[in-house]
């Protein structure tokens, strides 16, 4: 771990965070940073060796960590997952909803069954991961944190995304629901809503991308994904990992229910 990725005087020093899809990208860089900032991170992934390369990589920097095998459409697997992050670390403290897939298609060759596997891994996996963290954070209202991979496609739409924008809007629902719930027992909500990251999810979107446009793969770099940023620029895994980290330690619910646009302009509220 870098010492870049805290932001001066952040600590999380006490915290248990949960992140799911934590094997790689995004979701691999926010427990790196929150286990820089001091929290035990439970690495969640369908990938069990990807994340205990990542628990790995944090116990070699000092770090707390443990990885946990989990399939986010399945509840009981979820259930276990959560309840066995407490059992080694006594409570959650943080949840970070980030497993999710990409699959694009024009509306009229959508395959219900891929838009029935975006819905349970975007949708479902927020709700059933979220369900049973708060049986924790609901506990003698000790209070946490959940915040839910959104995208700009939480506000906004792009061809060939029918179920991802969908399933993107649906979390702004659920963080705001879970906002008004939540505040009796200390527990704020968010949406971060990152542009095109470089990860190996946008690269695989790129010749698909391409195919589907029929323009080249240059073009759908600057053209549909950083033509409406200011500066042509991919919002980076670090970008949205400090943006977690800052709302994770906020220390009231003046922020809460809020969804947070981190991508070098290209969406602006």
């Amino acid at each position: 771990m870098q010492a870049d990725r805290s932001i001066s005087n952040i600590s999380l020093k006490g915290k248990v965070a949960v992140v799911t899809g934590a094997a790689s990208g995004i979701g691999r860089e926010i427990a790196l940073s929150f286990a820089n900032a001091g929290a035990a991170v439970a690495i969640a992934d369908l990938n069990l060796d990807g994340a205990n390369r990542v628990v790995t990589e944090i116990k070699q920097a000092g770090g707390q960590a443990i990885g946990i095998e989990m399939d986010v459409t399945q509840e009981q697997a979820v259930n276990n997952g959560i309840d066995k992050v407490a059992a080694a670390f006594g409570s959650i403290d943080i949840l970070i909803s980030n497993a999710g897939i990409q699959i694009v298609n024009p509306i009229e060759n959508y395959a219900y069954s891929d838009w029935k596997k975006m819905m349970a891994i975007h949708v479902d996996g927020a709700f059933l991961t979220t369900k049973a963290a708060l049986k924790y954070m609901y506990q003698e209202d000790r209070g946490g944190v959940v915040i839910y991979m959104g995208s700009v496609h939480s506000h906004e739409a792009s061809p060939l995304k029918s179920a991802y924008v969908s399933a993107k809007h649906a979390l702004l629902g659920l963080a705001r629901v879970l906002a008004k719930e939540g505040a009796k027992h200390n527990v704020r909500s968010h949406v971060i809503c990152p542009g095109f990251v470089r990860t190996p999810l946008v690269d695989k979107q790129i010749p698909e991308q391409s195919k589907a446009l029929g323009i080249s793969e240059a073009d759908v770099i600057k053209n549909v994904m950083l033509g409406n940023t200011v500066d042509g620029v991919f919002t980076t895994v670090e970008d949205v990992a400090q943006t977690a980290l800052f709302l994770s330690t906020f220390p009231s619910a003046a922020l809460t229910g809020q969804s947070f646009v981190v991508s070098h302009g290209w969406f602006m509220q």
